[in-house]
């Protein structure tokens, strides 16, 4: 569970202001022809104080060169370019002058959250952000025609803010914004300025180019696994593989006398190994003979969990829905459908292994890391140092796919505890083994759907049980965790009587967000038994989901457009079907239509339309390609996604036993977008990975007749009935 302070724009305004009144917009030292682009380090230097730092968010150079400050992560979603997008909408900036930055963890803690949150994850980086960053784009704007007017001896009203420039309209005089930058930052507002209406909008809605796809094509963007620090040993690191278990003991005499070979550090649940060269530490890792104490765990596995879920169905638990009554409902029902579904554990498995480097020192920690949480980041490295948040220094990099793992950076209290013990800054990395091996996975669950039907075929009830584990206990109100029961206490089918309970499970196995977190499962149960349920209405499933969002007309729209760009309706040849799904989370409503053709009892995923109301729009290309992205990541999780434990411990380690969608499995895809209209900054980043494993088990179903209740999909026995 992700809990964040939030800042609103106002409160946001107050808290950047400078001591000095100014507003803080950071400058860093930037060579003209880098600007417009990311910086392959896009972290800054978090000691200098610039003079042209008009507020926290927006620095501007001599040069013209426009720093823009970013708070959250990227990790491939676009939001480093979106947010800024938004900033420079308002600003009134060239956009070839901006250069973004990362916002800095320390500045964050020393300076009373002026960043708000620095945590990436539920879709929430342009949602939660984006009016901030507008207003600061504004106030910037604002402070740099204050600062010109004040030149020329005239009204504010006569000047006007465009392409990087300030210009008094009567005469046709101009100050460019570097020139007036110093000036601006000491200007204090009487009040902030209102935001542009989304009809005023020029900039925001344009289709640009990521400014990090350059340098990832070209390579030279830095990841935390291609950095290297002055003075740097590596380290090698094998966590116990039965979660919760400790070190027992170490022999450590068959790599005594190893070349290269530092030092043996013994954490409580982990044994690292430092040395001067990444090959030498792991080969030493895999020499040595520890022992593990590891209890009762050591004894589970997949079959014990999988019927524990289930069995946990009949449990009592807690009621997280209710409305109408559904049990007197039940009881008038002309027609009763019931059935159960389950689903694995699955992991994350970014691109890139988790890694950080390392550097404690007598007064201050030093991290470069790519993670989705700078803040988590530094409170876990002040904790592992022993010192003060103040005097941590997060240097956030890019990093190589996160969805959710790296909202929990394990790899930097490592990092930290082992340079703390060897006095030399650490580079870490984890193997693809350790990574697989040692996640915070999306929870093994299971439903028990139960609905009710009028004698004209009409639902006049749906009742669940929900067996699913808690990622955040802490976060767990009387029996209810709401993550992990989203897309179902919130779903938009409206029906009279609907009651959801919940049951918390938990087992060793460590939880933690997976993309979409609650909806990644819960959108598969709800949107195959919606399925379900309209083949027992003898109902077209469209027609069917239409009724029961009557008095929804954005989603209305959205099947409207997903239906005439899907095809829906057309025949199909024998041995291949449609399915569909549409579900709203993260303030955005999204369908999918899959294709699917089913030969000798495989199935190939050939088709995949997907329509989209994510409100204002900032760069359609970013919509698309995420949406795209995450169909993909959610089509490995329905192909092939599976956990499994065995004597306490994961099974799978690399992508041979956890494979994932390659470019032979993926489909065509098109993607329509159809926002409705007025301001709302829908989430995107997330949506795409839910709908795509109903709808292909659903298309599965109109192929052959063959529902399935449980993924992955692989293994199953897809032959029609």
């Amino acid at each position: 569970m992700m809990t964040d302070t939030t800042l609103s724009r106002r409160q946001f305004v107050v808290t950047a202001l400078t001591a000095g009144g100014g507003f803080a917009l950071g400058i860093g030292i930037i060579a003209p022809a880098e600007a417009a682009t990311l910086s392959v380090r896009p972290w800054n230097d978090d000691t200098t104080h610039y003079p042209g730092e008009i507020n926290a968010w927006v620095v501007i150079q001599p040069d013209d060169t426009v720093v823009i400050r970013y708070g959250r992560a990227e990790m491939g979603q676009g939001s480093f370019t979106a947010l800024p997008q938004i900033l420079a909408e308002e600003l009134e900036c060239d956009w070839a002058f901006v250069k973004p930055e990362y916002a800095s963890a320390n500045r964050n803690v020393r300076e009373n959250k002026v960043y708000g949150s620095l945590s990436t994850g539920g879709s929430r980086a342009v949602r939660e952000t984006g009016d901030i960053v507008q207003q600061a784009g504004a106030s910037a704007r604002e402070r740099l025609i204050a600062a010109a007017a004040k030149r020329w001896n005239v009204p504010n009203s006569e000047c006007q803010a465009a392409m990087s420039k300030i210009t008094h309209k009567p005469t046709g005089r101009t100050f460019r914004f570097g020139e007036l930058a110093v000036e601006a930052a000491a200007i204090k507002l009487d009040k902030e300025p209102g935001l542009k209406r989304t009809d005023q909008y020029k900039f925001i809605g344009r289709r640009l180019e990521r400014l990090d796809v350059p340098l990832k094509i070209n390579g030279s963007a830095k990841y935390g696994i291609d950095l290297e620090v002055p003075g740097m040993v590596r380290a090698a690191i094998l966590k116990c593989p039965v979660f919760g278990g400790t070190v027992k003991s170490v022999d450590e005499s068959a790599i005594a006398s190893r070349r290269g070979v530092l030092q043996v550090v013994k954490l409580k649940d982990a044994v690292a190994v430092v040395a001067d060269r990444t090959f030498r530490a792991q080969s030493a890792l895999n020499a040595l003979k520890i022992e593990w104490e590891v209890g009762a765990a050591g004894t589970t596995n997949s079959v014990q969990f999988r019927k524990a879920y289930l069995d946990a169905l009949d449990q009592k638990g807690a009621e997280a829905r209710h409305d109408g009554n559904v049990d007197t409902a039940m009881a008038t029902a002309a027609k009763v459908v019931e059935a159960t579904y389950d689903v694995p554990i699955i992991a994350h498995a970014p691109m890139e292994p988790l890694n950080a480097i390392a550097h404690v020192q007598e007064n201050r920690v030093d991290v470069w890391v790519g993670t989705q949480n700078a803040d988590a980041a530094l409170a876990l490295a002040a904790q592992a140092s022993g010192m003060k948040p103040e005097d941590i220094y997060i240097h956030n990099t890019f990093s190589g796919g996160g969805f959710g793992r790296r909202l929990g950076p394990d790899e930097v209290a490592q990092a930290v505890a082992i340079s703390k013990a060897v006095g030399k800054p650490v580079k870490l990395v984890w193997t693809r083994e350790e990574e697989i091996r040692q996640g915070r996975y999306r929870t093994q669950a299971a439903i028990r759907f139960k609905a009710g039907f009028a004698a004209d075929g009409t639902p006049i009830a749906l009742d669940m049980r929900n067996s699913a584990g808690s990622g955040n206990p802490g976060a767990v109100k009387d029996g209810i965790d709401a993550q992990t029961m989203q897309g179902l206490i919130n779903t938009a089918y409206k029906l009279p009587n609907f009651r959801v309970i919940s049951i918390l499970k938990n087992t060793h196995v460590p939880l933690g967000p997976w993309r979409a977190p609650g909806h990644s499962q819960n959108v598969f149960f709800m949107e195959s038994f919606i399925d379900e349920m309209a083949y027992a209405a003898r109902k077209d499933p469209v027609q069917f989901r239409r009724e029961l969002l009557a008095h929804r007309p954005d989603f209305q729209q959205v099947i409207d457009l997903l239906v005439e760009k899907g095809d829906w309706g057309k025949p199909m040849p024998k041995g291949k079907g449609r399915g569909v799904a549409v579900h709203e989370s993260y303030d955005s409503i999204v369908g999918m239509i899959a294709e699917v053709a089913v030969t000798n009892g495989q199935v190939k995923v050939e088709r995949v339309v997907i329509a989209c109301d994510c409100g204002t729009v900032v760069n359609p290309r970013g919509v698309e390609t995420q949406l795209e992205g995450g169909m993909i990541y959610g089509l490995s999780a329905a192909l092939f996604g599976e956990i499994t434990v065995k004597d306490g411990r994961v099974v799978e380690g690399n992508f041979d036993t956890y494979p994932v969608v390659r470019l032979k499995d993926a489909p065509k895809t098109e993607v329509y977008i159809s926002p409705t209209p007025g301001k709302r900054w829908g989430g995107i980043g997330e949506p795409g990975a839910t709908m795509i494993q109903p709808a292909v088990t659903n298309a599965i179903f109109a192929a052959t007749g063959k529902r399935l209740r449980s993924l992955p999909i692989r293994g199953q026995d897809l032959r029609g009935v």
